[in-house]
């Protein structure tokens, strides 16, 4: 029973099948066609006993899969799974892979068509791009498996029937940024080179003169002790408080590219906070809506990266009315020393601003306030469009009113002393990393 459960005709088989059925038809009319339809069903007999006994009863040797997946994936990025099968026929065999990928990619024809040697391997990659956190289930692999001949299929089935992986924020993005922050090549990504001002840095140690320092960086006291020229090094300040504060409302839902704003600021913060901590500075976080449900304090320890990416991974929101109010009393409460607040939300329009702005004006007074903006960019999209029509000018109308709206917050953040930045969902990690280094350059944080 095991052989029929795990065999299929093939369309090779019916073809024949119809062909056999219209020479027996025509051989009503004619000797010849009947002789021909006697000796195609006994070589369609034999095609049959031969094909089935070769993917059945051909010693022991069959087909092997394995099937690679990360033990958890990047949500936002290509994450790549590899699958290894092998051929332990004594014949070539033409195979057809279909990989029961999770539910959330909502794609059940995930096939791969491929020809394999005998007792030959291949190896096929393929990539997966989740937009949500969370769980995905993945079911089996099954290979269906014919001959030459390929009048019967063979299935092998492989693989755990639920294998649950975890999707987490975006670390591989993270891993990225951190090894071109080692390798100085951040510009690769479209961080910006930022030429120091002013000598915002803590003192280092003394060191002797050579070619190149800075004169005004002598030591005329040591350089009087010693009989020779020496300068005060100086290094980047150090230990400087990075808090990020992601507001969990009703405007984050927006989704841009499958992502919502959540995410995409959820992935944002897990770079910035893994640079800040190559940079010698202390990360935190604080995620909120109707009220502050997480808090990690501005730290640097071994594993202040992988609790974040935990907290970061379990944050669920209904996506409720902010209060900002709550905020503002919370950091006063919980955050004594000066800090670099960057608040990730999504103002719409200047009178939403308005509500919260002294809430916001509260929290500047004690902190660096940075404000993370989202640019629409199908609004900005509609705006490059050509108008052919009243419709589309109605349309573009509309467009540009929510454009000089973004602009009238801007305006009025900086009246309050409120710093902020208007960014593309996709672009977010690379300009809020750029605006970090700024402000730190500058000597602000």
């Amino acid at each position: 029973m095991t052989y029929f459960r795990a065999t299929y005709l093939s369309k090779r088989f019916y073809l024949l099948g119809v062909l056999l059925v219209v020479l027996f038809s025509l051989g009503h009319f004619s000797s010849l066609f009947f002789f021909l339809a006697k000796i195609g069903l006994l070589l369609f007999l034999f095609a049959m006993i031969m094909d089935f006994s070769l993917l059945f009863f051909a010693g022991r040797r069959k087909i092997s899969l394995v099937r690679e997946i990360p033990e958890r994936l990047s949500n936002g990025d290509e994450n790549i799974i590899t699958i290894f099968v092998k051929n332990d026929y004594a014949f070539p065999v033409s195979v057809e892979i279909i990989d029961e990928i999770p539910r959330q990619f909502q794609k059940r024809d995930f096939t791969f068509t491929t020809r394999i040697e005998a007792f030959g391997e291949e190896q096929l990659e393929y990539t997966l791009q989740p937009f949500q956190r969370g769980e995905y289930d993945f079911g089996k692999t099954h290979v269906y498996t014919g001959t030459v001949v390929r009048l019967f299929i063979r299935r092998f089935s492989f693989g755990e029937p639920n294998r649950v992986v975890a999707v987490y924020p975006s670390f591989l993005k993270m891993r990225q940024y951190e090894l071109l922050a080692i390798s100085n090549r951040l510009t690769e990504v479209g961080i910006k080179r930022i030429r120091k001002l002013g000598t915002h840095s803590e003192f280092d140690q003394i060191k002797e003169y050579v070619s190149g320092d800075n004169y005004r960086t002598i030591n005329w006291k040591a350089t009087a002790k010693r009989n020779r020229l020496m300068v005060n090094q100086f290094q980047e300040e150090r230990s400087q408080q990075i808090i990020n504060i992601i507001d969990k409302g009703r405007s984050m839902k927006m989704p841009f590219n499958g992502m919502t704003l959540l995410d995409y600021a959820i992935n944002s913060t897990l770079v910035l906070s893994n640079i800040s901590l190559q940079k010698y500075d202390k990360a935190g976080l604080i995620t909120f809506n109707k009220t502050v449900d997480s808090f990690l304090p501005p730290e640097r320890k071994k594993g202040t990266i992988t609790l974040l990416l935990e907290m970061l991974y379990k944050q669920e929101t209904h996506f409720l009315e902010s209060d900002f109010s709550l905020l503002a009393t919370y950091l006063r409460r919980k955050v004594t020393h000066r800090s670099l607040i960057i608040l990730y939300t999504n103002f719409h329009s200047p009178p939403s601003v308005k509500q919260q702005i002294n809430y916001l004006k509260n929290i500047a007074k004690h902190h660096l306030l940075l404000v993370v903006l989202f640019e629409n960019t199908e609004v900005s999209a509609l705006l490059k469009d050509d108008t052919k029509n009243v419709k589309d000018i109605y349309t573009k109308t509309i467009a540009e009113k929510y454009n000089y709206d973004k602009r009238l917050i801007i305006r009025e953040f900086k009246k309050h002393g409120i710093l902020s930045i208007y960014t593309r969902p996709e672009a977010l990690s690379a300009n809020i990393i750029n605006k970090y280094l700024e402000l730190k350059n500058k000597g602000m944080i």
